[in-house]
């Protein structure tokens, strides 16, 4: 989905910048630089964090590649090689840098979230919950929330709509301002015909944030099996004005809803 299309970066960069130690329940990021060495490491991942996030791919890679010369025991600056490996399609050389940085810091929940990322989108979503449930562990987690949102998505892929809809919970339920979220339990809801649990979560997203293409279209859906066709009608002009080039609303002129 193109929902996701930001996530990646979104998600994953959390696992970017602290000491070395040989296990952590507090992300390495959220400490305290021991000495200058680790300072200078620290201070060129999160450039190279920014950068990436950004999409300047190039200067990421330089950054983090100087962060590493000033302490190749950094953590995040490994995690963060691995991120922009990743959007490499360099996933050999993204899985060894993963592996690096979890050596160092076994119980870091920022690096363990993004690898579990990686491994998602790598094929093995079986092995990614198992790394996200390492990220949950730890008490001093500050984005918990992410980690939820992760599991839940790749327990999508695995088909197991159940696993997936509890993370969901949990993770609007630390984050109530989570769209994703709230937009992946309107789905399910509407996959499982529960109708209006479906507009109640797609209704408190639009409260909040711009409707997206794919809210509207899943929103238009709704409605029209629930017999509104007034708000059917309001959504489908919707759709048509803001996104007229969009594949949903194609499927909307072709009267292909599902």
């Amino acid at each position: 989905m193109r929902l996701l299309a930001a996530l990646l970066v979104a998600t994953a960069l959390v696992a970017c910048a602290g000491a070395p130690a040989p296990r952590t329940e507090q992300a390495v990021s959220q400490q305290v630089a021991g000495n200058e060495t680790i300072q200078r490491a620290k201070v060129h991942t999160e450039l190279g964090g920014l950068y990436l996030s950004q999409g300047n791919l190039g200067v990421a890679l330089e950054e983090a590649r100087k962060a590493l010369a000033a302490s190749s025991a950094y953590a995040p600056a490994h995690s963060l090689m691995g991120l922009i490996h990743m959007q490499m399609r360099e996933n050999g050389a993204a899985e060894e840098s993963y592996e690096r940085a979890l050596k160092i810091a076994p119980g870091d929940p920022e690096i363990n979230n993004s690898y579990g990322w990686f491994l998602c989108q790598t094929g093995r979503e079986r092995a990614s919950l198992d790394r996200f449930q390492a990220a949950l562990k730890s008490p001093l987690y500050a984005t918990p929330s992410l980690a939820y949102m992760n599991a839940g998505i790749c327990s999508l892929r695995l088909k197991d709509d159940k696993g997936a809809e509890e993370d969901f919970v949990r993770a609007l339920r630390l984050d109530p301002a989570n769209d994703r979220a709230a937009y992946f339990l309107a789905d399910i809801s509407y996959r499982q015909g529960k109708l209006v649990a479906a507009r109640q979560y797609l209704g408190e997203l639009h409260k909040r944030a711009e409707p997206s293409v794919e809210t509207l279209w899943l929103s238009l859906r709704i409605e029209r099996k629930l017999g509104d066709r007034d708000a059917e009608a309001r959504l489908s002009g919707q759709l048509r004005r803001r996104f007229p080039d969009a594949p949903e609303t194609q499927r909307l002129m072709q009267g292909q809803y599902e």
